[in-house]
């Protein structure tokens, strides 16, 4: 019930942004970098509690900051600009109009890269907690590393992407995302030295920025203005809903295929697969996007 609830507003969030922005390209960074700072709180807080406590996870904690953090959430979503509902010109059938998107080859290239790639996202997001403490770092110190990510994430988005969007238009500044990952994961395969493996998050924030979110801008500017809405629901469905579902058991098989007798992961040849994968999707992505 919470999920059915919540889902909705991550396509709706950006919806109501563009439709507040005059310059989406140049202004876009500059709001969502806060919701990657937010991140970053989490992360730090969770570590600063873990410490306070001299005691490592037992995972109840952060579903407890959690559900403050969303009761703030809830109460402050009323002082968001008044946008109310079109009432002239709204197409009745918006998501049934989104999907006809699927016809201008570029809109459905896009549309199933990102879910490929959505797909190999999960193998940062599932196990990479477990694989740094496999390889050095403390239990109750990993969520404050990993957001070094959403650190390079901020420089991402508040710097890089002004700079680079405008000038390198849609299909590089994707590319530049999908390139990130592949790269990362290449980092994880080898496995140490654990400095190497640490410098490489960056990548993930970079990638997160650059295809995801250019991505989430992509459509606002392609979609007519009366399906804005279902159009980002449409990639939020493809990319959070599906690829993430199907991602995850995906990730699931590949770690329950490599760990061996005693329950331990082989890292090296988890993390090959994925990076595999998603270079495959640069190629294609390359080959068959022009933007």
């Amino acid at each position: 019930v919470y999920s059915l609830l919540y889902a909705p507003t991550l396509a709706l969030v950006n919806s109501l942004m563009l439709q507040h922005l005059t310059n989406p390209e140049a202004q876009a960074g500059g709001i969502r970098v806060w919701g990657t700072i937010g991140w970053i709180v989490a992360g730090w807080l969770l570590t600063i509690w873990r410490r306070l406590r001299k005691s490592e996870a037992d995972y109840s904690d952060s579903l407890l900051l959690a559900g403050i953090a969303s009761l703030v959430m809830g109460a402050s979503s009323f002082l968001l600009p008044h946008t109310p509902p079109a009432k002239t010109g709204a197409e009745p059938w918006a998501f049934i109009e989104a999907f006809k998107m699927l016809k201008d080859p570029n809109f459905l290239v896009f549309i199933i890269i990102s879910f490929l790639v959505t797909t190999e996202l999960q193998f940062y997001y599932v196990p990479t907690a477990q694989f740094l403490e496999d390889i050095g770092v403390r239990n109750r110190n990993v969520p404050a590393v990993m957001t070094v990510a959403q650190i390079a994430e901020i420089i991402g988005m508040a710097v890089l992407l002004p700079l680079l969007l405008t000038r390198l238009g849609y299909r590089w500044a994707l590319v530049i995302g999908v390139i990130a990952w592949p790269l990362r994961y290449v980092a994880f395969a080898l496995m140490k030295p654990l400095w190497l493996v640490i410098s490489s998050l960056p990548l993930h924030g970079l990638g997160y920025t650059f295809f995801f979110f250019v991505g989430q801008v992509y459509v606002g500017k392609v979609a007519p203005p009366d399906i804005q809405a279902s159009a980002q629901a449409l990639i939020a469905v493809v990319t959070l809903g599906l690829g993430n579902f199907l991602g995850t058991q995906f990730t699931g098989i590949i770690m329950d295929i490599f760990r061996d007798a005693e329950g331990r992961f082989r890292w090296r040849p988890i993390f090959l697969v994925p990076c595999l994968l998603t270079v495959a999707c640069a190629i294609g992505f390359l080959l068959f996007f022009r933007g």
